[in-house]
């Protein structure tokens, strides 16, 4: 009887909100999505502008957060009152905002990974899926050395005390979002810089803010010059066929299909935290930037998984496709949407008030630097459809994968061009090229002049090898008289 009692403390009651804490938040964040839905539909102003709907959960929940701490003010520790701190989100709904952000990352790259890919990138076209892998690490490492150079400027001149290299969360926070902003962040904040969490979460807001204000500029020009006659939903049904395919298991049997994916993400993920466990007990010193790329390591545990179960197939070991394409892409939109508007509601805003001109500069710099950069590459290096290739590409550079996509979708739809294709398959050049900007991100806290140095020979360096067509032309055979 005692040991039963001991097991109810430590259970706790179930109608404590400690019990209910987690999902509060969860129905907060999903509903704030509905919402901005709804409004997305029905309001004009919002179905123009382009901002994804997660984007516009997050700021209707980071309004919400800001109104009640102006009006709550502070504790008797004089630390500002957050609302997701209350009761009702368990006491601790911050972090709780902060580990959804954190793990959705993950989870959305290792779904999008597991998905079954068409074809691959043929060879005629080899040469623009490297281009575009080569173009995605330029930008950056462009993001990077203005980021990092703006902030080692301002802290020898007018800001001593500001952390150098906090202006390296620009390309973590524009060029691969809300997750690795969060995760740089958080590095930076245990090694000294006050804030560093709330710092990246709001460049990446502002990285969402400029691919939707960039997107409508770019589109309202496509419109003045007749390239695209009006900006609406374009949206169609989706077939059974594009569902499954024969060879897959049923929807619903003993095992329900889409608790199948579910588990082979999760299980990708478990994997991964071991593998990240074990490099960390060999490596002390670099746990927190080998825990910085939980994504990372879920990815190549999923294409791991993914080479063993083709594997097996092909031996006739498992006799039907078990990874359903659709389920995952929507496991995938999930995690995504979930990441985003948890970063947003995670911002607090009182806590920049040091650092919001700083804010403004980066963020500015990053998205008209990288929308005149990424014009220019495409406008060289894809001719035949460099509006559709520069909406995915500034699209993806400013917020993520998905906003991207979004632009591209308002002209085209169908997606003719290779413009989505090279978004896709560009995947592993941009990671060959751009996992030294990583590794470089926790060696700026000590050196930030010499990180500042190797990250602008490598834009020079990775400029010469994406316009090598032109910098090296081949000289053409003079004809025989």
């Amino acid at each position: 009887m005692q040991n039963l009692l001991a097991s109810a403390e430590q259970v706790g009651n179930f109608w404590d909100f400690s019990a209910w804490g987690f999902i509060n938040v969860l129905a907060v964040l999903l509903l704030s999505l509905i919402l901005a839905n709804v409004l997305k539909t029905k309001i004009g102003f919002f179905k123009k502008s382009l901002i994804p709907t997660s984007v516009l959960g997050g700021i209707i929940l980071l309004i919400v957060s800001f109104t009640y701490t102006m009006i709550a003010g502070k504790d008797v520790g004089g630390n500002y009152k957050n609302i997701f701190d209350l009761n009702f989100f368990g006491g601790n709904g911050l972090k709780t905002l902060y580990l959804i952000t954190y793990h959705c990352l993950a989870l959305g790259f290792i779904a999008s990974t597991l998905k079954q890919k068409g074809g691959g990138a043929t060879k005629e076209r080899a040469k623009e899926v490297f281009n575009c892998g080569v173009h995605t690490v330029n930008g950056y490492l462009l993001q990077a050395v203005l980021g990092l150079g703006v902030t080692i400027l301002l802290s020898v001149t007018v800001l001593p005390n500001l952390f150098p290299a906090s202006g390296l969360l620009l390309p973590f926070g524009y060029g691969q979002g809300t997750g690795q902003a969060l995760n740089w962040g958080t590095i930076y904040e245990s090694k000294g810089f006050t804030g560093g969490a709330n710092f990246g979460l709001t460049v990446a807001a502002l990285g969402f803010l400029s691919s939707s204000i960039g997107g409508v500029i770019y589109l309202q020009s496509m419109r003045r010059k007749g390239k695209i006659k009006n900006v609406e939903d374009k949206s169609r049904a989706v077939y059974y066929n594009e569902v499954m395919s024969e060879d897959e298991v049923p929807l619903t049997e003993s095992m329900d299909k889409l608790s199948v994916q579910v588990a082979l993400v999760l299980l990708c993920y478990v994997v991964a935290n071991l593998l990240m466990w074990g490099l960390s007990a060999l490596i002390p010193s670099m746990k927190e930037t080998i825990y910085g790329f939980n994504f990372l390591f879920g990815v190549l545990i999923a294409v791991l998984l993914k080479a063993v179960l083709k594997g097996l197939k092909k031996k006739n070991v498992v006799k039907r496709e078990y990874v359903n394409s659709f389920l995952m892409a929507r496991i995938t939109g999930f995690s995504f949407d979930l990441m985003i508007v948890a970063g947003f509601a995670a911002i607090e805003i009182q806590l920049l008030a040091d650092y919001w001109y700083i804010l403004l500069i980066i963020g500015v710099i990053g998205a008209v630097t990288t929308y005149l950069y990424s014009k220019f590459v495409c406008n060289k290096l894809f001719p035949s459809y460099c509006d559709e290739q520069f909406l995915v590409m500034y699209g993806m550079l400013t917020g993520t994968a998905s906003t991207g996509m979004i632009l591209l979708h308002e002209v085209d739809p169908d997606y003719k061009t290779p413009a989505a294709s090279n978004l896709v398959y560009q995947q592993l050049p941009a990671i060959c090229f751009g996992f030294p900007l990583m590794l470089l991100a926790p060696f700026a806290v000590e050196k930030p002049y010499l990180t500042l140095l190797i990250l602008l020979l490598m834009l020079i360096a990775l400029n010469i090898v994406l316009f090598r067509s032109f910098i090296f032309k081949r000289r053409k055979p003079k004809k025989a008289e």
